[in-house]
């Protein structure tokens, strides 16, 4: 685990004695947040992270993205306003976990790589324009971490990155996702992104868990057709009686060593966490508890992650977006270590 934690003070030196840990050689290989030592962090143009805006893929581990979009709500929107608001409180994030003392920007080349092109008046024409920038981003042999958005955008972003070969979920949400169609026929909302993805095959359902779900239903066979797949459902009252430590290990075992994504719906938190979701379901997980259970993913072979359904209209208060921006940062600090892992592997054969 050392060679992924931020290297304390005195514990490698450089030649150079105006340097002495090397820090000026990494930071011509590695992109670094704007310190908040140098520029206060209400100050400068409002990026992830305070990271530098990097507009070509192919210089990125792994690439930081918005998805201002939320043409699959089918309760309140204002998801499409998330990205802007986690990007703005994103600067309170500082450099290293203070847990796992890892330090992402020293592991991979982490950067801000804008917002996917959307079109707010046509929800086929947005799906296929979210497909092709993450298409470019994967191409380049980045790992995706995006903010949305609603869950919908979770869906071209697997058709980018899991067309090769399905990959593992850990889903943290309220809701499964899973319902076939909404109003009538359609079939791409917010509520069906997972449904789409295992018949495309983009994911191994075997390979799948949920965590928190919870609330009335439409009908009491809502559930069904994920369980027969082999979705592993963990309801919020299954979570609370076995604990974040014991639900994570079985996450662990099901995913196993094969590629791993991370989709964090932040309604999966109580809302007295995060009021600012278009779809609220009171009775779940807190903060600590999620941040508890993300860093318990580490040592997975995670391959991107999202945080979806952040609404800032419905919280003025920031709070929601400030959730956000952590969770991002939590998953983050998990991703880098397994890109690291991989980068390392392929550049020894």
């Amino acid at each position: 685990m050392d060679s992924v934690r931020a290297r304390p003070s005195g514990r490698t030196k450089s030649k150079n004695s105006a340097d002495p840990l090397g820090r000026l050689a990494m930071k011509t290989r590695f992109p670094e947040p704007l310190s908040g030592m140098q520029v206060p962090r209400f100050g400068e143009v409002a990026t992830f992270m305070r990271l530098p805006i990097e507009r070509d893929p192919a210089k990125l581990d792994i690439a930081l993205v918005g998805v201002p979009w939320d043409g699959g709500t089918t309760n309140r929107p204002g998801a499409r306003h998330g990205p802007r608001e986690i990007r703005n409180m994103s600067t309170l994030m500082r450099r290293v976990h203070h847990v796992s003392l890892v330090a992402p920007y020293e592991l991979c080349r982490v950067g801000d790589y804008g917002d996917a092109p959307v079109n707010p008046a046509n929800l086929q024409d947005s799906l296929t324009r979210i497909d092709a920038f993450f298409c470019k981003i994967h191409a380049a042999g980045a790992a995706p971490l995006s903010a949305g958005g609603d869950h919908l955008i979770t869906l071209p972003i697997l058709r980018a990155i899991a067309r090769e070969r399905p990959v593992g979920i850990v889903h943290f949400d309220a809701h499964s996702d899973t319902s076939d169609s909404y109003f009538g026929g359609e079939k791409y909302t917010h509520g069906t992104p997972f449904r789409r993805a295992v018949e495309e095959g983009l994911i191994d359902p075997k390979r799948m868990i949920q965590i928190g779900v919870r609330g009335s239903m439409y009908s009491a066979d809502e559930k069904k057709w994920a369980e027969s797949v082999g979705i592993r459902i963990v309801h919020i009252e299954e979570f609370f009686r076995r604990g974040p430590d014991e639900v994570i290990a079985e996450a662990r075992a099901i995913v196993g060593d094969g590629p791993t994504y991370v989709s964090f719906d932040v309604d999966g938190l109580d809302p007295v966490y995060a009021p600012g979701t278009g779809t609220p379901e009171i009775g779940g997980f807190s903060t600590a508890e999620a941040q508890r259970m993300i860093r318990a993913l580490d040592g997975l072979d995670l391959v991107g992650g999202d945080v979806v359904e952040v609404a800032p209209p419905f919280d003025p208060s920031g709070n929601t977006a400030l959730v956000g921006a952590t969770m991002m940062f939590e998953i983050l600090c998990v991703l880098a270590p397994a890109v690291h892992r991989r980068k390392n592997r392929l550049r020894r054969l």
